[in-house]
């Protein structure tokens, strides 16, 4: 057993509005199998670099293990996978590398490709290996399950759950259940670190965010009974004290004005008690719901099509380079279907989502979709989104306001919104790309993997939004959780 001190941790970014870490304190234990929890920009992946020795910071970091960082970066793509997975692992024998793609269900032929040319998920999958056949380092793994297909994400959890220790970001609840058994929850106040898997952490916040909801609506409730208490007796106190100076009373006598001087002191003292217990009452408030995560309602506009049926595919293949990479395909895509293509990384799936937005991918059979179909697209990468959030609201044509009230429904701070978007983190930039979709109006959605580097709280609220407004789409998403939510048909490639 080895510990991870850290000691009055403080961290920004150049430029940035405020720091990411203020005098953090925290001790990890190098046998526990970590999983970091957070919303997006709270600094999870800011964290482990950190760990990793990328970044300058104060205060004082110690450990007597040496740190692994995952994904690794590569520079040339269009290099065989071997040479790429040959650089990051030199001292590794190969045989070591060839056995853990076979653990990871990789194809062989996948090795001696050029690294571009595989699918996301094949790229994730071979730098994988390339972590696993290397030295035992500690691991810090920053999101391996980002365009993973579901017998991926299955083979890296029981993989994770057999290491002694790693620390782990991830937003995908199953996999997380999977393979930890301790949580580090970065929350908007504080970081809270607690002991089992992500539903037995989840279940005690949302019970302490449940309480502390009832003290506070309490509470708001004694503030609002103190401050009319406390105003009418201050002035019950100034109509007895100006009584002090008054003419005669009803039996022709003078006030007494010490009497009256006592009674109004009385009444103006208890008018100050209560004013502090209004006082007190509004503090203990304030340390309430500080690290509330309300997931607000957002809302889509989804158009009505004209008919029953919105596209037709039969009998269609993928096509590249004259090579068909999937099986033929046959299917419908009816009004109101929210439709979940399913399979293994590279078997085309994100290739006939870019065919049903429009984009020209070579294929064979018979893909009809219905004349004046409005396509709403969200990509799987987000290499297209650039400069402001203005700006990218004017060049898609969609509405700035809008645009702007779902990023902050998000969580996103608006601290960000005058930023460039390439300081955004992926997370981020694909809550760009969500926000764009859900400004526009059409008939059709359709997603390639919205919930990569996407937070929790963010999944859940999604979830909602279509649960409630039904919108035909269609999508790729190896989320199990949120899948199984919100898909009423699955189509097996």
């Amino acid at each position: 057993m080895s510990l991870i001190n850290i000691k009055n941790l403080t961290f920004g970014y150049d430029g940035s509005f405020k720091n990411v870490f203020e005098n953090v304190n925290i001790q990890l234990d190098t046998d526990w199998r970590l999983g970091v929890v957070g919303r997006n920009g709270r600094g999870k992946t800011t964290l482990l670099k950190l760990l990793a020795g990328e970044y300058s910071y104060r205060g004082n970091i110690s450990s007597n293990v040496k740190f692994t960082y995952f994904p690794f970066a590569v520079k040339n793509k269009f290099r065989p996978a071997y040479e790429v997975l040959g650089e990051i692992c030199p001292d590794t024998e190969e045989w070591r590398i060839l056995r853990e793609l076979s653990y990871l269900d990789i194809d062989i032929n996948s090795y001696y490709s050029p690294f571009n040319n595989l699918s996301n998920g094949e790229q994730t999958k071979i730098l994988l290996a390339a972590l696993f056949a290397g030295e035992n380092n500690f691991l810090l793994i920053d999101e391996p399950t980002n365009h993973l297909d579901a017998d991926g994400r299955a083979t890296v959890a029981e993989y994770l759950r057999g290491k002694r220790g790693f620390i782990l970001v991830s937003h995908d609840r199953a996999f997380l259940d999977g393979c930890v058994d301790h949580i580090l929850a970065i929350n908007r106040t504080d970081i809270e670190l607690q002991s089992g898997n992500f539903s037995s952490w989840f279940e005690n916040f949302e019970k302490k965010q449940a309480a502390e909801e009832a003290q506070s609506e309490r509470l708001k409730k004694d503030i609002a009974r103190l401050t009319e208490a406390a105003r009418r007796t201050e002035a019950w106190a100034d109509k007895a004290e100006a009584a002090k100076f008054g003419g005669k009373n009803q039996s022709g006598l003078r006030p007494d004005r010490g009497y009256v001087g006592h009674k109004a002191a009385k009444l103006m003292k208890r008018a100050k008690v209560t004013s502090a217990r209004q006082q007190q009452a509004a503090e203990e408030k304030s340390q309430l719901l500080r690290n509330s995560e309300t997931c607000e309602r957002l809302k889509l506009f989804p158009l009505e099509y004209r008919s029953e049926r919105l596209l037709t595919a039969k009998e269609v293949e993928i096509v590249y380079d004259g090579q068909k990479i999937c099986k033929p395909v046959s299917f419908e895509i009816m009004r109101g279907d929210r439709v979940a293509l399913s399979g293994k990384n590279g078997c085309g799936k994100s290739s006939f989502l870019k065919l049903i937005a429009g984009k020209e991918i070579g294929h064979t059979g018979v893909f009809t979709p219905s004349s004046g179909l409005i396509i709403s697209y969200i990509p799987q990468t987000t290499d297209c989104v650039c400069g402001r959030l203005c700006d990218f609201a004017k060049q898609n044509k969609i509405d700035e306001s809008l645009f702007m009230a779902i990023l902050s429904k998000t969580g996103m701070d608006k601290s960000h919104f005058e930023r460039d978007i390439s300081s955004f983190s992926e997370g981020q930039k694909k809550k760009v790309l969500i926000a764009k979709s859900l400004c526009e109006s059409a008939h059709l959605y359709v997603w390639d993997e919205p919930l990569n580097y996407i937070d929790l709280y963010s999944r859940i609220q999604i979830e909602k939004l279509i649960s409630e407004f039904k919108p035909t789409m269609i999508l790729v998403e190896h989320d199990k959780a949120f899948r199984e939510t919100i898909a009423n048909k699955i189509i097996e490639f």
